[in-house]
C-alpha cells in the first residue's frame, strides 16, 4: 500500500510522524511512505531530506493540500493509497483500522470518522475543544453531503481517507486545497462507488500549533459539494 503525506510548514512534527507512520502494525502489508513538501519555507525539506526509507516530492511553491495529495497519487504503486496528515492530529494506529473495508473487499474507499467514537465537549470537562465553529461548520458539510448525495456519514473533514487505487486513477479532480477531499468524495459517491466510515482517534492542535484550515475554506467546501451533485463529471 502507498501511504501519501501531503506537507506544508510541519518540520517540527514530519520526522515523527514519519517514525510513527513507519512503525504502524498493517498486518504484514508492505508499505510505501511518500512526503509531498508543498513548498515549506520553515526547513521542512532539509528534514525529509535527512529521512531515509521514504519518496520525497516536493512543489517549489504552496500550491495547497490536494495538490499535493495528486502528486504523491500519481507517484503511489500500491493498490491501496492512504492519506496521513503530516501533524499530530491523527494516530498512525489507526491505519490498519482505515484499511481493513478494503482489504477486505468491503468498501472502494474509506473515510476516517472523528465523530463515531464520541462528539467534542465543548463548554464542561477537562477535554472540552476549543473549536466550536469548526465543529458547526462540520456538522453543515456532513448534513449537506448526506442529504445531496444519499449517503449517511458522520464525518467528512477527518483526515484519514483510504482508497482502493485504480478507483481514484483515472478519477479528475480539479481542487487544489483543502476541498479536494470533498470533490473526491463526492464524485465517488456520485458514480455509486462504496464509500463506508470507520471510526479514529483525533487529538486537535491550536493555531500556535499549526492548525492551517480557516473559515474561508469551509465555504469552498460547501462551493465544491453543492457544485458537483450538478456538474457532469
Amino acid at each position: 500500500m502507498s501511504i501519501v503525506i501531503p506537507c506544508y510548514n510541519e518540520a517540527v512534527h514530519i520526522a515523527e510522524v514519519v517514525a510513527r507512520v513507519r512503525a504502524a502494525d498493517l498486518g504484514g502489508l508492505e508499505r510505501e511512505i511518500i512526503v509531498v513538501d508543498d513548498g515549506s519555507s520553515d526547513g521542512t525539506g532539509a528534514v525529509l531530506e535527512s529521512l531515509d526509507g521514504i519518496t520525497h516530492l516536493s512543489h517549489p511553491v504552496n500550491r495547497g493540500k490536494g495538490a499535493a495529495v495528486k502528486t504523491g497519487f500519481a507517484a503511489a504503486a500500491g493498490r491501496i493509497v492512504l492519506i496521513q496528515d503530516a501533524d499530530l492530529e491523527y494516530d498512525p494506529g489507526d491505519c490498519r483500522a482505515v484499511i481493513a473495508p478494503i482489504l477486505e473487499g468491503r468498501a472502494d474507499a474509506v473515510l476516517g470518522s472523528r465523530f463515531a467514537y464520541e462528539r467534542p465537549h465543548f463548554f464542561f470537562g477537562e477535554r472540552r475543544s476549543p473549536f466550536f465553529a469548526h465543529y458547526i461548520g462540520n456538522l453543515t458539510i456532513i448534513a449537506l453531503t448526506n442529504l445531496l448525495y444519499g449517503h449517511d456519514a458522520t464525518d467528512y473533514e477527518g483526515a484519514y481517507k483510504a482508497f482502493r487505487r485504480e478507483v481514484v486513477a483515472g478519477l479528475p479532480i480539479e481542487a487544489d486545497g483543502f476541498e479536494y477531499d470533498n470533490e473526491l468524495v463526492c464524485k465517488l459517491l456520485r458514480l455509486g462507488r462504496r464509500v463506508i466510515e470507520v471510526p479514529i482517534a483525533y487529538h486537535p492542535r491550536s493555531y500556535e500549533e499549526g492548525k492551517k484550515i480557516h473559515w474561508h475554506h469551509g465555504l469552498r467546501i460547501v462551493w465544491t459539494i453543492l457544485k458537483w451533485r450538478f456538474l457532469p463529471l
